[in-house]
């Protein structure tokens, strides 16, 4: 089993209240690679550019991540740079500097072809579906999307999510998205879209999963230390997949303790700048915080009866 994902490997510029950062690894297709790889094989679809060097090659190396489809292009890697407030809820953007991202297509190595689940990361959405056509029947296609894409590419964002199984997405895309304030009705709408599993993300408020007639929320781990929330989305989307891949089951129950274990590993990613804390993370440390999440969430339910 293996789960392929195609997204940005980047540089990224980081400023939260607990310091700086300058050029560290990031990109989706990075923290969702990591993530994911504690739990099964990923099959990594990006590029970089000759900037990219042997030290920043080293954070995948001795992983469960298979790099033929990391793509070297002439010219400097993708950075991002970023500034958050003081509550870490919102950030503005300094620069992005697309680079050889700008131009970025696609391409799968033969042995990619057979991965039995998909991640399409928040590229342009033509893109998403040149990816999708190269797998041969995947078990299980999900993505992600972003504010841009809904506002410009909105009529080739509907023609991918025809094709898609799960969406992740925030909850202000959802309200963009279905042009509806209410999530309940956004959601409504979005999976009459085509997904048929619609994750909502609420940030330090947890994650809302949408299925079949049930909605089940899952509350974000409360942390004591938050050090730079960059990534989690893409630790939890990884997480997420990992975790539907190694339990080779989609039902209902299977995915309820995939969006935990997601909310699980993006809880780690916050704890550090960049992938740092998922460079050091261990599989007990994922079990153990797994379990103490599910006794924090447990109740048992009150006997009504007749007064």
């Amino acid at each position: 089993m293996s789960v392929l994902v195609v997204g940005s490997v980047a540089y990224d510029t980081l400023e939260t209240p607990a310091g700086r950062a300058e050029k560290i690894l990031g990109g989706s297709a990075s923290y969702f690679a990591l993530a994911a790889s504690y739990f099964t094989d990923v099959n990594l679809v990006g590029v970089v550019g000759d900037d990219f060097g042997p030290e920043q090659m080293s954070a995948f190396e001795g992983r469960r991540i298979d790099l033929q489809g990391l793509e070297h292009a002439p010219g400097k890697t993708f950075h991002w740079q970023g500034k958050y407030s003081t509550d870490l809820n919102s950030r503005e953007t300094i620069c992005t500097d697309l680079n050889v991202f700008e131009h970025f297509k696609p391409k799968l190595p033969e042995s990619y072809r057979k991965s039995g689940r998909l991640f399409l990361g928040n590229i342009e959405p033509s893109l998403q579906r040149d990816v999708l056509e190269q797998v041969e029947a995947p078990k299980l296609v999900g993505c992600d999307t972003m504010n841009l894409w809904i506002n410009h590419r909105l009529e080739e964002l509907k023609k991918t999510l025809a094709k898609v199984e799960v969406l992740l997405i925030n909850d202000s895309e959802a309200r963009e998205l279905a042009g509806d304030w209410n999530v309940i009705r956004a959601a409504r709408k979005i999976r009459a879209m085509g997904p048929k599993t619609l994750i909502i993300k609420k940030g330090e408020h947890g994650a809302l999963l949408f299925q079949g007639d049930s909605c089940f929320l899952a509350s974000a781990f409360p942390l004591e230390n938050v050090k730079d929330p960059t990534g989690a989305g893409d630790s939890f989307a990884g997480g997420l997949m990992g975790y539907l891949d190694r339990a080779d089951s989609h039902d209902e129950a299977t995915f309820r303790q995939a969006v935990i274990m997601g909310s699980t590993v993006a809880s780690f990613c916050c704890e550090a700048f960049g992938v740092e804390r998922l460079l050091t993370l261990k599989l007990n440390e994922i079990n153990d915080r797994f379990h103490e999440f599910a006794t924090m969430a447990h109740f048992d339910r009150l006997p009504v009866s007749n007064p």
